[in-house]
């Protein structure tokens, strides 16, 4: 059995991808794209074995982002979490698969990709207060071999609280920092899809 045991997740054609209209980098239109992707017949679940070596579907990942008073929530990728590719990265993402414990996406369509992000950010952090959610674009790095496989669909959180938590240990040294330190010191040691998300809020704010 692989690493996965049989997981299966969220994937959609990159043909479907590209059909709304293929970005490297960022695009700010993630309605256009997840309008697409939950058609019926679009997007479907795949043995994610067979998807991390299949560049010709796109795992859609919901890539959360946390700010408190115009700071955002910055950690670590520690040894234990399940992308080997990114351990020791500076992240400000939160976010996994979309499965189908969710919901049935034939059927369910946006509804079963939304209850995936609660449920991911349920898993890896504890937030003791209220927020508000909106979409701010989308991410895709073809560059490398993570980025051929994945698509990411980045949320903004804007929390009433700093009072946040790791559920994780592969999450390490979470704390809230300003919008000048990512993009200063701490901007080289960011993985891709974060440095990315920072542009995205960016052109947010």
């Amino acid at each position: 059995m692989s690493k996965y045991h049989g997981e299966k997740v969220l994937v959609v054609p990159r043909s479907s991808f590209e059909e709304v209209g293929y970005v490297q980098g960022i695009s700010n239109d993630a309605d256009a794209y997840l309008n697409q992707f939950m058609q019926p017949g679009v997007a479907s679940y795949m043995d994610r074995a067979e998807a991390e070596q299949d560049p010709s579907h796109k795992q859609i990942i919901p890539y959360s982002i946390f700010t408190h008073e115009g700071k955002i929530l910055h950690y670590t990728r520690g040894g234990s979490g399940g992308e080997s590719r990114l351990h020791d990265k500076g992240s400000i993402g939160i976010g996994g698969h979309i499965n189908p414990i969710d919901g049935q996406i034939e059927t369910e369509g946006l509804g079963a990709y939304l209850a995936g992000v609660e449920r991911e950010i349920s898993e890896e952090l504890t937030i003791n207060g209220t927020f508000t959610q909106r979409v701010l674009g989308i991410i895709n790095d073809d560059s490398n071999e993570v980025g051929a496989v994945h698509l990411g669909v980045v949320h903004l959180f804007e929390l009433n609280t700093d009072q946040v938590t790791s559920n994780e240990d592969a999450l390490a040294n979470l704390q809230f920092v300003s919008l000048d330190e990512l993009s200063g010191d701490l901007y080289d040691r960011l993985e891709t899809w974060s440095q990315l998300a920072i542009q995205l809020y960016k052109n947010s704010i």
